[in-house]
């Protein structure tokens, strides 16, 4: 076990460097813990009642500072007891506790009162295991604690283990709380529908509690598992100033977070798995393992928290695909051609060909052919869940087309709905048992598909088999993994009626057991999480993918503000961009090509238009910025995110700047949507560039006033700014700019 004084710690900090150092220490005289990590401390004690007590989550403190032993609150009033006022890092639903808890279960013999108090601990990599138990109950809590020595950002997660000789229902279990001290309060959190995904919303915390679920057994569209809190009003919030809380659930099926202000203005957060129609049954000795709930810490305002956000998923949570210790980021994603657009279904061997040679001209890296090539595909009303060729669209296997695609100098990616099945298949009418179902009760088709029931074994199997079978028979690089329903009927009759509730953790448990086997299995693959756009975005699945689908809403103007919001979340890296035809199918809006390159190039490019109807014109411009992109993409992706010009403030504008992570090269994009009354675009205040250093201007896109030079200080350009020419004024116009160390 690790103990140590404040002495100690000051001497392990003063070791390494500040603000890349991380230290876990805990002071026995006290019982009280303190993690430090990157710019953050985070400290909590075990108080005078034995609850583990949340003490403080912030900026960075002094290595000297020093905490006295936790004390639970003083009670309000006889209506306000201590237990509720005392902000635990894991509250269990007992001892008059009306505020959310951490942990709900009932015993065999109806008992539901749980009080969990720490018994011991252990050290952990940059952290801590600490073990709870009920006062009087077989019931143990291991809560884990890491921290980030670079970022500060805290990964927090619990076991629950029976030991009573009989089961014991958990109606609620949290991954974590966090709680934070009375103040005013800003939170932002991200909403949507189906072509309308990632909206930020802000309000002001006020007393009650504010819930943001999933009780679609996914992720949704509808809420993302991401929240930030600011502190100030709405009126205050900044950008870039200003202390924000923030934090991410990484889990893929029905999730809930509940972020609450007490009756003294304190408020809590509190995440995990939705209780909505939940109950998991756990016999003795069996173990509950919650989601990880990711929370942060940042001084410098929802910017600075993305960025940190966008570092740490680049770093610790996505796949290592192509990782080096040299270069530890994952590779930036391929620019890629996906032929939806194109053909829909209508795929054959010859066209899909076609294709892929005018995609090659373009600069692309990899080609996608979508969905049409299995079963007898040729509606979405038949052949999903019959995983084999068509013999009749490709007589000799896939082979001949990816020799093709490979010949021209790009790899094969491949479209898979590998959950569904529609009535109309093999599949189905060998195993109707094989879907969600409450047996004698209707099954509701959406999509004309039923969901099949993952957490089956057999399901399982079947699932990784033919996935396995394709990859081996076949040289294919990347899974278009899609997604594109709601469950239904969530039964499962092949348990007993009491457990039946645990198909929300298993299916999901053995979704990440398939893609992590299909990983091992074939080490170079690279798979996509598409669920119709946002609805399977969350950082559980992105242990397992390499990028997902923010929203099947391609138009360029849309996205703006999508992509905007998806970036508070999500790092650029794995935001998949498309460029599509015009106008759009969705709006009927007609846009420049130019627009939607530039627009697309913020995240990672893809080219999902009809290119066979493209003009020698449209090619070439489109081989020219793809060129452009592929220069300056790693800064884009893997850069620090600047929000120059939000296009969800009304303005006609909009403005983004990404900067290397060794400030050697920058990228701006500027969007005009509708110029008004003559206005010229205002001027640009650049940021993260280094003061001293000079950076030479050259136009992607577009140009700067005459007057601006073409070399200047990093000073220069933060201070001064850079001025978009005279002429750069209509509707729908993009301009883009890299900035180059000398």
């Amino acid at each position: 076990m690790k103990t140590f004084s404040a002495g100690i710690l000051l001497l392990a900090v003063t070791c390494m460097a500040h603000a890349q150092s991380a230290a876990a220490g805990f002071d026995p005289a006290t019982k009280v813990f303190r993690l430090d990590g990157g710019n953050v401390t985070y400290v909590f004690g075990v108080n005078t009642r034995g609850e583990l007590q949340q003490l403080y989550w912030g900026g960075r403190l002094g290595a000297t500072d020093a905490f006295p032993p936790a004390a639970p609150l003083p009670e309000w009033a006889s209506f306000d007891s201590s237990y509720n006022n005392t902000p635990e890092e894991y509250a269990g639903w007992g001892s008059g506790l009306f505020a959310e808890p951490a942990l709900k279960v009932s015993f065999a013999d109806g008992n539901r009162d749980l009080e969990l108090h720490y018994q011991s601990h252990i050290s952990a990599e940059d952290g801590f295991d600490v073990l709870l138990k009920d006062i009087s109950r077989e019931v143990y809590v291991t809560l884990r604690y890491s921290i980030d020595p670079e970022s500060g950002i805290l990964a927090r997660s619990a076991t629950i283990e029976n030991r009573e000789p009989q089961p014991v229902t958990v109606e609620q279990a949290a991954a974590a709380a966090w709680a934070l001290p009375p103040a005013h309060y800003t939170l932002s959190y991200l909403t949507g529908r189906w072509a309308g995904e990632w909206t930020l919303n802000q309000e002001a915390i006020h007393g009650g509690a504010r819930v943001i679920e999933s009780r679609r057994g996914s992720t949704g569209h509808q809420a993302n598992p991401w929240f930030a809190i600011a502190a100030g009003d709405p009126d205050d919030s900044s950008e870039e100033t200003g202390e924000v809380w923030f934090g991410a659930l990484a889990w893929s099926g029905s999730w809930r977070i509940t972020v609450e202000q007490d009756q003294l203005d304190q408020v809590r957060v509190t995440g995990g798995f939705n209780p909505f129609d939940f109950g998991y049954v756990l016999h003795p000795n069996e173990k509950l393992d919650t989601p990880v709930f990711y929370g942060g810490y940042s001084a410098h305002g929802l910017g600075g928290a993305s960025r940190l956000l966008h570092r740490y998923e680049l770093l610790h949570v996505l796949p290592r695909t192509a990782a080096t210790a040299t270069q530890p980021m994952p590779k930036p994603r391929p620019v890629i051609y996906n032929s939806w657009e194109a053909t829909e279904m209508n795929v054959t061997e010859a066209g899909q060909m076609a294709l892929a040679e005018k995609a090659a001209a373009l600069g692309v890296d990899r080609f996608v052919m979508d969905d049409g090539w299995f079963g007898q595909r040729k509606t979405d009303h038949a052949g999903l869940g019959d995983w084999y060729v068509n013999q009749d669209k490709f007589p000799h296997g896939l082979k001949p087309l990816i020799d093709k695609v490979h010949a021209l100098g790009m790899d094969f990616g491949l479209w898979v709905e590998p959950e569904m099945v529609n009535p109309d298949s093999d599949l189905y009418r060998k195993h109707p048992d094989w879907v969600l179902n409450f047996p004698g009760r209707p099954r509701m088709e959406q999509r004309n598909q039923l969901v099949l029931n993952l957490a089956r074994a057999d399901v399982r199997d079947y699932v990784l088999g033919f996935l396995d079978k394709l990859l081996t028979e076949n040289d294919i690089a990347f899974l278009k993994w899609d997604y594109n329903r709601n469950w239904s009927e969530p039964g499962w009759d092949q348990l007993p009626a009491a457990e039946q509730k645990r198909v929300y953790v298993e299916y999901t448990r053995n979704l990440y057991g398939i893609l992590a086997e299909l990983r091992r299995r074939h080490p170079n693959l690279e798979i996509e999480s598409c669920s119709g756009g946002g609805g399977r975005v969350d950082l559980g699945i992105l242990r397992y993918t390499d990028e997902v689908w923010p929203s099947d809403n391609t138009d360029p103007f849309d996205r703006l503000t999508q992509q905007d919001g998806f970036t508070y979340a999500y790092t650029p890296q794995i935001m998949m961009a498309w460029v599509t035809d015009s106008p759009h199918w969705l709006n009927q809006r007609s846009t420049t090509l130019v627009y939607r390159m530039l627009s697309s190039m913020q995240g990672s490019l893809g080219i999902g238009a009809n290119i066979a109807k493209w003009s020698d014109e449209e090619a070439a411009t489109a081989k020219r910025l793809i060129a452009a992109y592929h220069q300056v993409q790693p800064t884009i992706v893997q850069g620090e995110l600047y929000r120059l010009i939000s296009p969800r403030d009304g303005s006609e504008f909009s403005a983004t700047q990404t900067v290397r992570q060794d400030k050697s090269q920058s990228v701006v994009f500027a969007f005009i949507h509708s110029t008004q009354e003559g206005r010229l675009f205002p001027r640009l205040k650049l940021k993260g560039l280094d003061p001293a250093a000079e950076y030479t201007l050259s136009p992607i896109e577009g140009k700067a006033r005459a007057y601006t030079p073409a070399t200047a200080t990093g000073a220069w350009w933060m201070n001064h700014g850079l001025d978009m020419d005279l002429n750069f004024r209509g509707d729908f116009q993009a301009a883009a700019f890299r900035l180059d160390r000398k």
